[in-house]
C-alpha cells in the first residue's frame, strides 16, 4: 500500500488535541445555552447562487458534483458552506411559520473554504456560531449581547487573554461618504487589506483605483488609526472634519456597544475603526476578536449585524451573529503549546487482568464502575502486573485496578500508593474523572 499523505489544509489531531477541541466547543454549548440560544444544525451545502453574491468569496466555494454525472446531467449549482451565517438566513426563510422570533440559535459545524492554507487557516474547519434573528425589526441591544456573549465564552477557556475590536458599517459608510467616496463597499475592502499590504499600498488603491482624492485617502487611513476602549473614539472622529448623518448614526451606536459591553464584562471590547468586514452582507456593528500576543493569527471571533440577508421579498429578518472559530483557536493553543492536557484517553481506571480464565471479574469492575460515572478500561492482556502498569502509563491513566477474591486493591501509579477499594463505593477525586485542559505556565512559571 502506498504511503498516505496529508491533505493540507484538512486538520486531524492527535487524540489530545481532540480534546482540546472538544473542551471548546462543549463550553461553547455550554455558554450559549445559559444565555438562551438554541441548538441547530443546517445542511452542508447551499446554492452557489446564494452564496456568491455574499462578498468577494467566489473563489473559495468548493463546487458540488457527482464524480459519474452523465454528460446531459444539469449542473446543480450546489457549494459547500463558507460560513454559517448564510445558510442559517435561508433557514430562518423557509421555517419562518414554526419560529418565534427574536429567534436565537447556536451552530456548532464544519465549514469549508478553499482558501490557501497557513497558521490558522484551513479549507476544512468548525464554528461555533451565535445568532439572534428578528421579524422586520431586531432591537440594537443584541448588539451589545452578542459581544457580551462572546467576551463570557472566551473568559471561560484556558487561552490567553482576547480583546473583541467592534466597529460600525454604518460610521465607517457615512465617513467614506463624507470625504466623496461614491462607492463605500470598494473602499471598505481596500481598507480591510490594511494588515496585509500596508497603509501605502492601500492608499494606492484608495486614490488609483477607488477615485478619492489624497486628501480624501489620508482622512480614510486616519480614520482606520483610531482604537480606543471607551467611547472616546467619537471625539477623534469628530476632529478628522467629516460630517455625515450615516456617520453620526453610526458613533452612536457604536458608543453604545463599547460602553454596554464594558459595563458587563470591563475590558472585554474596544472600538477599532480599522475593522471593516469583507463580507457585504453586514449593515452595522462588526466584531473582530484577537488572542493578546498573537495578533498575527488574525481573529478568531468574528461577525456583525446584517439587516438584508434574510428576506422573501415581503418581509425581511435581520440579525446579529458572531461566530468563533473553533479549529483556528485550537490550532493556536496546540500550535504554540499553550495549554496542557491531562491524559489522553478519557479512562481514569485501568482494571488489571490476573489471568485469561477471569477476564470476565476484571470486565464485572469495569461495569460497576461504569454504572457510577467513572470511564474506565480492561486491560488488552493478561501480561504481567508491571507491563500492564506501564501500559496504563503510557495512555496517562492514573490508576490501575487489581481484582482479587479476597479483596480488589486499587494504585495511583504517579504516587505509589495502594489501598484496598470496592467498584461500587471507590471514586477517584472529582477532578479526574475527566481529562482536563490547562493553559501551560509560562516560560517564568516552569521549575
Amino acid at each position: 500500500m502506498a504511503k498516505a499523505s496529508r491533505l493540507s489544509g484538512f486538520p486531524e489531531w492527535l487524540p489530545e488535541g481532540q480534546l482540546v477541541q472538544q473542551l471548546v466547543e462543549d463550553t461553547a454549548r455550554r455558554v450559549f445555552e445559559l444565555h438562551g440560544f438554541a441548538a441547530l444544525e443546517t445542511r452542508a451545502v447551499e446554492p452557489l447562487e446564494a452564496m456568491l453574491r455574499k462578498g468577494e468569496i467566489d473563489k473559495e466555494v468548493y463546487v458540488l458534483r457527482r464524480l459519474h454525472a452523465a454528460e446531459d446531467e444539469p449542473d446543480p449549482g450546489l457549494g459547500l458552506h463558507f460560513d454559517l451565517t448564510v445558510p442559517f438566513s435561508r433557514y430562518v426563510l423557509e421555517n419562518a411559520g414554526h419560529l418565534d422570533f427574536p429567534f436565537r440559535r447556536y451552530q456548532v459545524q464544519k465549514v469549508w473554504r478553499g482558501e490557501r492554507p497557513q497558521e490558522g487557516r484551513f479549507r476544512e474547519f468548525t464554528q461555533a456560531d451565535i445568532d439572534v434573528i428578528g421579524r422586520d425589526t431586531l432591537s440594537f441591544h443584541h448588539e451589545v449581547e452578542m459581544a457580551v456573549v462572546m467576551a463570557t465564552l472566551l473568559g471561560e477557556l484556558p487561552i490567553p487573554p482576547s480583546v473583541i475590536q467592534v466597529n460600525n458599517r454604518k460610521l465607517a459608510e457615512g465617513f467614506f461618504r463624507g470625504v466623496g467616496a461614491d462607492q463605500p463597499d470598494l473602499v471598505l475592502r481596500a481598507i480591510d487589506k490594511l494588515d496585509k499590504i500596508g497603509p501605502a499600498r492601500v492608499r494606492g488603491l484608495l486614490v488609483d483605483e477607488v477615485g478619492l482624492s489624497e486628501r480624501a485617502a489620508d482622512q480614510c487611513l486616519a480614520l482606520a488609526e483610531i482604537r480606543t476602549p471607551d467611547a472616546s473614539f467619537v471625539d477623534r472622529v469628530r476632529a478628522l472634519g467629516v460630517r455625515n448623518d450615516l456617520l453620526d448614526e453610526g458613533l452612536e451606536e457604536l458608543a453604545a456597544v463599547v460602553d454596554g459591553a464594558n459595563a458587563r464584562r470591563f475590558g472585554s471590547v474596544v472600538a477599532d475603526l480599522r475593522i471593516a468586514r469583507g463580507l457585504d452582507y453586514y449593515t452595522g456593528t462588526v466584531y473582530e476578536t484577537q488572542l493578546v500576543g498573537f495578533e498575527s493569527v488574525g481573529s478568531i471571533a468574528s461577525g456583525g449585524r446584517y439587516d438584508s440577508l434574510a428576506t422573501d421579498g415581503r418581509q425581511t429578518f435581520p440579525g446579529v451573529g458572531l461566530s468563533l472559530g473553533v479549529t483556528r483557536l485550537v490550532s493556536v493553543l496546540l500550535g504554540r503549546d499553550l495549554v496542557t492536557v491531562s491524559r489522553k484517553v478519557p479512562s481514569v481506571v485501568l482494571v488489571a487482568v490476573v489471568d485469561d480464565a477471569s477476564r470476565d471479574d476484571s470486565e464485572a469492575v469495569a461495569g460497576a464502575l461504569r454504572a457510577r460515572g467513572i470511564a474506565c478500561e480492561v486491560a488488552p492482556k493478561a501480561d504481567k502486573f508491571g507491563k500492564q502498569i506501564k501500559h496504563a502509563d503510557r495512555r496517562g491513566i492514573p490508576y490501575v485496578w487489581f481484582p482479587d477474591p479476597s479483596g480488589d486493591t486499587v494504585k495511583d501509579i504517579r504516587s505509589g500508593d495502594q489501598v484496598p477499594a470496592s467498584a461500587d463505593s471507590w471514586s477517584p477525586h472529582v477532578t479526574e474523572l475527566r481529562p482536563t485542559v490547562s493553559a501551560t505556565p509560562s516560560q517564568e512559571e516552569r521549575p
